[in-house]
């Protein structure tokens, strides 16, 4: 299904906790997980990627404005 060292996630795939603990380590994404605080909390519960984004929006609390990040996220929900 998936390989050490994971560069990029697939909307549909499933992934355990460990594979996403190890890729948010060594990439620059966010994780989004419907099952709140839990995600790395069993390291073989499974997750399935339900939603990829190139990059979102961020409120600034320095300035106040929103700010676009081009940085990729995704939605994971428990398998």
């Amino acid at each position: 299904m998936s390989k050490p060292g994971l560069n990029t996630l697939k909307p549909g795939q499933n992934y355990k906790a460990q594979e996403l603990d190890s890729f948010v380590t060594s990439t620059d994404a966010v994780l989004l997980s419907t099952n709140e605080s839990h995600l790395f909390s069993d390291p073989e519960q499974e997750f399935k990627v339900t939603h990829e984004f190139k990059g979102f929006f961020e409120h600034s609390s320095e300035d106040g404005e929103k700010y676009y990040r081009e940085k990729k996220a995704y939605v994971v929900e428990k398998a």
